[in-house]
């Protein structure tokens, strides 16, 4: 079995990351995580190489990230939240997920065959709404072929670390199991 997760948080001891260790500790099989704080992937410049073609002209971590893809059985997008939505560089790797939007819609392939159980985990130190940030998640996993999607939010960071959130904590761990099951 693996995991794909992407991080979207630029703190190393934050939140976001005391739940993704709790992912890593308890998953099965092998993991890729991807910082989008500290990868070498570049956004999407928009050059619609993939309108016509598989892939991405850009050459640089994300053709790993596409390999790994391919091979996965479940993804994670996990991330704090800023103005309502995902970071800004979690976005950025996002944006090079567009080959794959391409292939569907541009070019009527499909180009990543193995379905994926995928989940979110937002953190948020406010108590405003996940929705739109949810929603931005969602598309991506999408794009990747999950079609079984959880969830965690986590609010009120500010006040009680994610990790000592009792009800985020349980959600995690329906997911870990979730994973964790065979097909």
């Amino acid at each position: 079995m693996k995991t794909l997760i992407f991080n979207g948080s630029p703190r190393a001891k934050g939140d976001t990351v005391s739940l993704i260790n709790m992912v890593t500790e308890n998953i099965k099989g092998e993991y890729k995580l991807v910082n989008a704080y500290r990868c070498d992937i570049s956004p999407c410049v928009d050059c619609r190489y993939c309108w016509k073609n598989s892939g991405c002209a850009i050459k640089d971590e994300m053709q790993d990230v596409y390999a790994y893809i391919q091979e996965c059985d479940n993804i994670v997008i996990a991330s704090p939240l800023y103005f309502s939505e995902l970071t800004g560089k979690l976005l950025d790797v996002g944006s090079r997920l567009q080959t794959y939007f391409s292939a569907g819609f541009l070019r009527k392939e499909k180009c990543i065959e193995k379905p994926k159980k995928g989940a979110v985990v937002l953190v948020g130190g406010g108590s405003g709404g996940m929705d739109k940030a949810y929603d931005t998640a969602c598309i991506l996993l999408h794009d990747m072929n999950c079609r079984d999607i959880r969830k965690v939010f986590c609010n009120n960071t500010d006040t009680t670390p994610a990790i000592a959130n009792e009800h985020a904590v349980e959600e995690l761990k329906d997911i870990i199991r979730y994973f964790n099951e065979e097909e």
